[in-house]
């Protein structure tokens, strides 16, 4: 087979280069090594995935879209957000794609280029993360509070039997905690930011 940026598409009789670049692209940005190149279009992955009915793209398909070079398509899309990170597909790739790997990395790129269609993933992303950098650990009554004032306030009412029993419970804190350490961790968040932006 020729190499990867040399591989010719047919459409309507005609021959032209594909273009590789988004695929490397995503692939250099993906920690690690995602074998993204290496995906045969076999499937599995949207079969292992439980929430794969809900995506309009399956990972196969997405994948498809980025030997395309359809950027805007695939950043648009709402895969890499439904993506629950079971890792199922992982385990039952045969070329050893990282897929949930590359999903996150998709994430990061629609965040970067503001290309989504809905923002309360993204949001939901972003006080997370935020959450983790200040305390080291996540603050589920802060972060459901914080997301539903500003993306689903008319249900928090109905909510509010759920977490005061989780309160009483002692299966959510009222206030955030720290971890121990949490200025390594910030200096270790700091660092890997630094090497994004050289990279």
């Amino acid at each position: 087979m020729a190499p990867a940026e040399t591989v010719l598409t047919q459409g309507a009789g005609l021959k032209k280069p594909e273009d590789l670049t988004l695929l490397h692209e995503v692939a250099e940005a993906t920690a690690g090594v995602s074998h993204l190149e290496m995906c045969i279009q076999c499937g599995t992955c949207g079969g292992s995935c439980p929430s794969a009915a809900d995506m309009d793209h399956t990972p196969r398909m997405l994948f498809a879209l980025l030997r395309a070079g359809l950027r805007e398509e695939v950043l648009r899309s709402n895969t890499p957000w439904i993506c629950v990170s079971c890792y199922h597909c992982v385990v039952r790739c045969p070329q050893e794609v990282h897929i949930a790997d590359v999903m996150y990395t998709l994430k990061s790129m629609a965040i970067k280029a503001k290309l989504y269609r809905d923002e309360t993933a993204p949001d939901f992303s972003a006080s997370f993360v935020d959450f983790v950098e200040n305390y080291g650990r996540s603050f589920e009554l802060g972060l459901a509070t914080r997301f539903y004032l500003k993306h689903a306030p008319l249900r928090l009412p109905g909510m509010s039997g759920m977490g005061i029993g989780m309160l009483t419970r002692k299966r959510m804190n009222m206030t955030p905690t720290k971890i121990k350490g949490l200025d390594q961790l910030k200096s270790i968040l700091n660092k890997a930011k630094t090497l994004e932006l050289s990279s």
